[in-house]
Protein backbone atom coordinates (compact mmCIF):
# COMPACT_ATOMS: atom_id res chain seq x y z
CA UNK A 1 0.00 0.00 0.00
CA UNK A 2 1.64 3.11 -1.02
CA UNK A 3 2.28 6.23 1.88
CA UNK A 4 -0.04 9.02 1.34
CA UNK A 5 3.00 11.23 2.31
CA UNK A 6 6.44 11.85 0.55
CA UNK A 7 9.53 11.82 2.68
CA UNK A 8 13.01 13.59 1.58
CA UNK A 9 16.05 12.33 1.21
CA UNK A 10 19.46 13.15 2.20
CA UNK A 11 21.65 13.89 -1.22
CA UNK A 12 23.50 10.29 -2.28
CA UNK A 13 27.02 12.35 -0.53
CA UNK A 14 25.11 12.66 2.92
CA UNK A 15 24.23 9.22 3.28
CA UNK A 16 27.29 7.68 1.59
CA UNK A 17 29.44 9.83 4.72
CA UNK A 18 26.59 8.64 7.04
CA UNK A 19 27.05 4.74 6.28
CA UNK A 20 31.11 5.39 5.66
CA UNK A 21 30.64 6.63 9.81
CA UNK A 22 28.92 3.75 10.83
CA UNK A 23 30.97 1.11 9.36
CA UNK A 24 34.16 3.35 10.51
CA UNK A 25 32.89 3.81 13.96
CA UNK A 26 31.68 0.06 14.31
CA UNK A 27 34.94 -0.84 13.33
CA UNK A 28 36.21 1.41 15.82
CA UNK A 29 34.46 -0.29 18.76
CA UNK A 30 35.22 -3.97 17.68
CA UNK A 31 38.87 -2.90 17.85
CA UNK A 32 39.19 -0.65 20.86
CA UNK A 33 37.74 -3.28 22.66
CA UNK A 34 39.65 -5.96 21.66
CA UNK A 35 42.92 -4.50 21.63
CA UNK A 36 45.40 -5.09 24.21
CA UNK A 37 44.88 -2.66 27.58
CA UNK A 38 47.46 0.52 27.39
CA UNK A 39 49.67 0.90 29.95
CA UNK A 40 53.66 2.95 30.54
CA UNK A 41 55.48 1.74 27.52
CA UNK A 42 52.85 -0.20 25.36
CA UNK A 43 53.59 0.83 21.64
CA UNK A 44 51.09 1.23 19.37
CA UNK A 45 51.30 -2.12 16.95
CA UNK A 46 48.37 -4.33 15.93
CA UNK A 47 45.06 -3.68 16.64
CA UNK A 48 46.18 -0.25 18.59
CA UNK A 49 47.81 1.04 15.35
CA UNK A 50 44.47 0.21 13.53
CA UNK A 51 42.86 2.00 16.42
CA UNK A 52 44.82 5.01 16.02
CA UNK A 53 44.24 5.17 12.12
CA UNK A 54 40.82 4.60 12.19
CA UNK A 55 40.39 7.60 14.65
CA UNK A 56 41.88 9.81 11.78
CA UNK A 57 39.87 8.48 9.32
CA UNK A 58 36.61 9.19 11.40
CA UNK A 59 37.68 13.07 11.78
CA UNK A 60 38.41 13.31 8.57
CA UNK A 61 35.37 11.74 7.31
CA UNK A 62 33.28 13.47 9.68
CA UNK A 63 34.78 17.04 8.58
CA UNK A 64 33.98 16.53 5.01
CA UNK A 65 30.39 15.56 6.68
CA UNK A 66 30.38 18.37 8.87
CA UNK A 67 30.96 20.70 5.68
CA UNK A 68 28.70 18.80 3.26
CA UNK A 69 25.63 19.03 6.09
CA UNK A 70 26.24 22.95 6.48
CA UNK A 71 26.67 23.52 2.48
CA UNK A 72 23.89 21.63 1.29
CA UNK A 73 20.45 21.46 2.09
CA UNK A 74 18.63 19.65 4.49
CA UNK A 75 15.49 17.33 3.77
CA UNK A 76 12.48 19.01 5.35
CA UNK A 77 12.40 18.51 8.83
CA UNK A 78 9.84 15.48 10.49
CA UNK A 79 6.63 16.49 12.01
CA UNK A 80 6.75 15.87 15.80
CA UNK A 81 6.34 17.64 19.05
CA UNK A 82 9.05 20.29 19.88
CA UNK A 83 10.87 18.18 23.07
CA UNK A 84 11.20 14.96 20.13
CA UNK A 85 12.61 17.71 17.57
CA UNK A 86 14.79 19.29 20.64
CA UNK A 87 16.02 16.36 21.66
CA UNK A 88 16.72 15.03 17.91
CA UNK A 89 18.99 18.45 17.27
CA UNK A 90 20.62 18.00 20.37
CA UNK A 91 21.56 14.22 19.79
CA UNK A 92 22.73 14.98 16.47
CA UNK A 93 24.67 18.21 17.53
CA UNK A 94 26.51 15.85 20.38
CA UNK A 95 27.00 13.03 18.05
CA UNK A 96 28.92 15.47 15.26
CA UNK A 97 30.99 16.94 18.28
CA UNK A 98 32.05 13.72 19.88
CA UNK A 99 32.37 12.19 16.67
CA UNK A 100 35.26 14.77 16.04
CA UNK A 101 36.54 15.18 19.74
CA UNK A 102 36.93 12.26 20.71
CA UNK A 103 39.04 11.11 18.33
CA UNK A 104 40.87 14.43 18.71
CA UNK A 105 41.39 13.30 22.48
CA UNK A 106 42.46 9.61 21.41
CA UNK A 107 45.26 11.34 19.09
CA UNK A 108 46.42 13.76 22.19
CA UNK A 109 46.54 10.91 24.33
CA UNK A 110 48.93 9.16 21.80
CA UNK A 111 51.03 12.15 21.22
CA UNK A 112 51.85 12.34 25.22
CA UNK A 113 52.87 8.85 25.14
CA UNK A 114 55.14 9.80 22.27
CA UNK A 115 53.99 7.70 19.35
CA UNK A 116 53.66 8.42 15.77
CA UNK A 117 50.64 8.59 14.31
CA UNK A 118 51.24 8.06 10.51
CA UNK A 119 47.99 7.78 7.91
CA UNK A 120 48.72 6.13 4.35
CA UNK A 121 52.65 6.46 5.08
CA UNK A 122 52.37 9.98 6.34
CA UNK A 123 53.17 11.04 9.87
CA UNK A 124 50.66 13.21 11.16
CA UNK A 125 51.60 15.76 14.00
CA UNK A 126 51.32 15.69 17.67
CA UNK A 127 48.41 17.28 19.55
CA UNK A 128 50.59 17.02 23.07
CA UNK A 129 53.95 17.31 23.96
CA UNK A 130 55.24 13.92 25.12
CA UNK A 131 54.73 12.99 29.03
CA UNK A 132 52.14 16.40 28.91
CA UNK A 133 49.71 15.49 31.52
CA UNK A 134 46.77 16.78 29.91
CA UNK A 135 47.50 14.11 27.15
CA UNK A 136 47.24 11.36 29.26
CA UNK A 137 44.08 13.00 30.89
CA UNK A 138 42.64 13.47 28.07
CA UNK A 139 43.31 9.51 27.41
CA UNK A 140 41.39 8.58 30.45
CA UNK A 141 38.21 11.44 29.12
CA UNK A 142 38.37 9.43 25.91
CA UNK A 143 37.47 6.09 27.69
CA UNK A 144 34.48 7.82 29.35
CA UNK A 145 33.00 9.63 26.38
CA UNK A 146 33.45 6.30 24.53
CA UNK A 147 31.08 5.08 26.19
CA UNK A 148 28.59 8.13 26.47
CA UNK A 149 29.18 7.99 22.83
CA UNK A 150 27.59 4.41 22.31
CA UNK A 151 24.66 6.03 24.83
CA UNK A 152 23.98 8.45 21.82
CA UNK A 153 24.48 6.16 19.25
CA UNK A 154 21.65 3.95 20.81
CA UNK A 155 19.05 6.61 21.15
CA UNK A 156 19.89 7.53 17.59
CA UNK A 157 19.05 3.89 16.41
CA UNK A 158 16.35 3.59 18.95
CA UNK A 159 14.84 7.20 17.36
CA UNK A 160 15.19 5.61 13.79
CA UNK A 161 13.82 2.53 14.58
CA UNK A 162 10.92 4.14 17.02
CA UNK A 163 9.97 6.32 13.78
CA UNK A 164 10.18 3.45 11.10
CA UNK A 165 8.42 0.61 13.01
CA UNK A 166 5.65 2.79 15.25
CA UNK A 167 5.28 6.35 13.60
CA UNK A 168 5.82 4.53 9.69
CA UNK A 169 6.65 8.32 8.73
CA UNK A 170 10.16 7.53 6.67
CA UNK A 171 12.41 9.05 9.03
CA UNK A 172 14.52 6.29 8.44
CA UNK A 173 14.21 6.04 4.31
CA UNK A 174 15.37 9.32 4.68
CA UNK A 175 19.07 8.35 5.46
CA UNK A 176 18.57 4.48 3.30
Amino acid sequence: MAEAFTVSKYDPFARLLHWLIVVLVTAQYVVGWTMPDIHRGTQPVGLIDIHLELGVSIIAVMIVRAVWRFVRKEPDVVDGSAWARAVAYLTHGLLYLLLIVQPLMGWANASSRGWRITVFGVELPSLAPTGSTIGHALGDVHGVLAWVMLGLIGLHVAAALYHHFLLRDGVLRRMA
